[in-house]
């Protein structure tokens, strides 16, 4: 990726004002439905794709440089859920991601797993979306939000198993391959009794 300071035209001195003027005014030049029906199209998304990506990077940057302590590490901040509940609104799950990946495991808390639950949802991933909000449920037990978000996501994922349902009998228990096992033999056992008795289990 090319230095997104580069991309935008700005000096890595810009002010944040600065910047997204500059983001606006390319946005507003390479935006596709100026392009509509124009040879130019492919070529300006990707264009607009490039301005985009960089903005993120400049005010993600910014953001955690703004977030390190003396010690140069992070301090535990919810200065970037706003902006990753704004982009999970927008649709750009994968801008979201980005920013909840770029926040340090140290700094993860309740809040972070429940958004990282809310992007895996919206994408389709609803057992690894029931885990993230598991683990936010288990840091803030209290918090309703987050318990509905997980049982929502363990209806969702059609898995009878997840990590943290203690084992036990019955057939809410069973998986899919015992399903097709039990399936299979009484397949099997049908074909016995309709043909030559031939012991099938």
């Amino acid at each position: 990726m090319r230095d997104p300071y580069e991309v935008l035209g700005v000096s890595k001195n810009a002010t944040k004002e600065e910047i997204k003027n500059a983001y606006r005014e390319l946005a507003r030049k390479y935006h596709p439905d100026n392009y509509t029906d124009n040879p130019l199209s492919d070529l300006a998304s990707e264009k607009m794709q490039e301005i985009n990506d960089a903005y993120d990077s400049i005010m993600n940057e910014r953001r955690f440089g703004k977030e390190k302590n003396n010690s140069g590490g992070y301090n535990a901040s919810n200065s970037a859920f706003p902006e990753v509940l704004s982009l999970i609104n927008a649709g750009r799950y994968e801008q979201a991601q980005e920013v909840l990946d770029g926040i340090p495991p140290a700094s993860r808390n309740a809040e972070w797993y429940y958004l990282n639950g809310r992007v895996l949802y919206a994408r389709g991933w609803f057992d690894q979306a029931y885990t993230s909000y598991a683990t936010a449920t288990r840091m803030d037990p209290q918090n309703a939000e987050y318990r509905n978000a997980m049982h929502s996501a363990q209806r969702q994922s059609g898995s009878q198993y997840n990590p943290y349902r203690p084992y036990g009998g019955g057939m809410n228990d069973c998986n899919t391959c015992d399903m097709c096992q039990t399936l299979i033999c009484a397949d099997c056992c049908c074909e016995c009794m309709g043909g030559d008795l031939i012991p099938c289990c």
